[in-house]
């Protein structure tokens, strides 16, 4: 596969090693699947082309390179613990940050990867935290002006994201993280997720592999990716994500929508052409441009992006030299 077409030139030395569909998935094939179809069925989101094959091709091998990270994490931590002559507290979680545009079909992945992760005897134990709890409650950002960008970075109570993370990576046993209804797009008042002495944690959102920002005196403060062992991208052309959010919005408009309580109920009753009208509006003013400002300069920082062709499949991954 020639590099040529994301950036490098053939036969450019990289510090990533690049892997097309065919040769990643034949990395899986000595590993038993661990999902039954059933599972698979169950974790997919709305719309997503996710099947045995897609499974077995190309998350089944991810599932195995995590756990060996996984694994050498802790090999670092016993190394450190007779390096310092000293009994060190257990090992702390280890934390994948998981990013990607709205539509591209990361929450899938990260759900796909949650239970392949706990299949895998060494680590039972796997949490899946999406930033969607920690926007902003809508009262606060139409306060601020700003309900209208919800998703981009401004629209997150950062510190207590960066807090969450922190404490997960202290070794607390157990850290909460407030909760997110799709429903009533809101967050829950009251309700938390307990994520309890976990060997993995997935935090999977937007802008979760943001860098620092810089502070009014000139300083640079701590970004929550400074916190993941390793972190996943996963990426698609513009124009198909584009697509894929429409065809959802479409979808959604026959079934979430229809539900009174639902903050979008006003979208059932439109007629396809509205509908399409409505969601092309929404991405031009709100999704294209956060994924063109804040989500799509991410993907450089990722340990391992997964390329998705115009069908939902995974084309090609990337994955960061050691």
């Amino acid at each position: 596969m020639s590099n040529g077409s994301h950036g490098l030139h053939a036969g450019e030395s990289s510090p990533y090693v690049e892997l097309d569909r065919t040769a990643w998935a034949a990395l899986g094939r000595a590993t038993e699947q661990p999902l039954s179809a059933d599972e698979i069925d169950r974790v997919k989101g709305l719309g997503d082309q996710l099947d045995l094959d897609e499974v077995q091709q190309v998350y089944l091998p991810l599932s195995r390179l995590l756990s060996l990270y996984v694994e050498s994490a802790g090999q670092l931590h016993r190394s450190q613990e007779e390096f310092l002559h000293q009994r060190q507290p257990p090992r702390t979680p280890f934390v994948i940050g998981l990013a990607g545009s709205v539509a591209v079909g990361k929450s899938t992945t990260a759900r796909v990867l949650q239970h392949m992760l706990a299949h895998w005897p060494e680590h039972p134990r796997v949490s899946l935290v999406t930033t969607d709890g920690f926007l902003l409650p809508n009262a606060e950002l139409s306060r601020r002006g700003i309900l209208h960008r919800k998703g981009f970075p401004e629209s997150y109570d950062r510190k207590a994201l960066l807090k969450f993370v922190v404490d997960i990576k202290s070794g607390r046993d157990e850290v909460e993280a407030p909760i997110y209804s799709h429903l009533v797009y809101d967050v829950v008042p009251d309700e938390k997720v307990v994520v309890s002495s976990p060997d993995i944690v997935i935090v999977e959102g937007l802008n979760v592999l943001q860098a620092a920002g810089v502070r009014q005196d000139g300083r640079v403060g701590l970004a929550v990716s400074d916190f993941f062992d390793f972190s996943v991208y996963v990426d698609a052309a513009t124009s198909d994500i584009r697509r894929w959010y429409t065809d959802r919005f479409l979808r959604l408009r026959e079934t979430a929508f229809r539900d009174p309580q639902s903050y979008f109920a006003k979208y059932a009753a439109l007629t396809h052409d509205e509908a399409v009208a409505e969601a092309s509006r929404i991405w031009d003013e709100i999704n294209g441009p956060n994924l063109k400002q804040n989500v799509q300069p991410t993907r450089s920082r990722a340990t391992l992006v997964l390329r998705k062709d115009h069908d939902h499949s995974v084309r090609w991954v990337r994955l960061r030299k050691l």
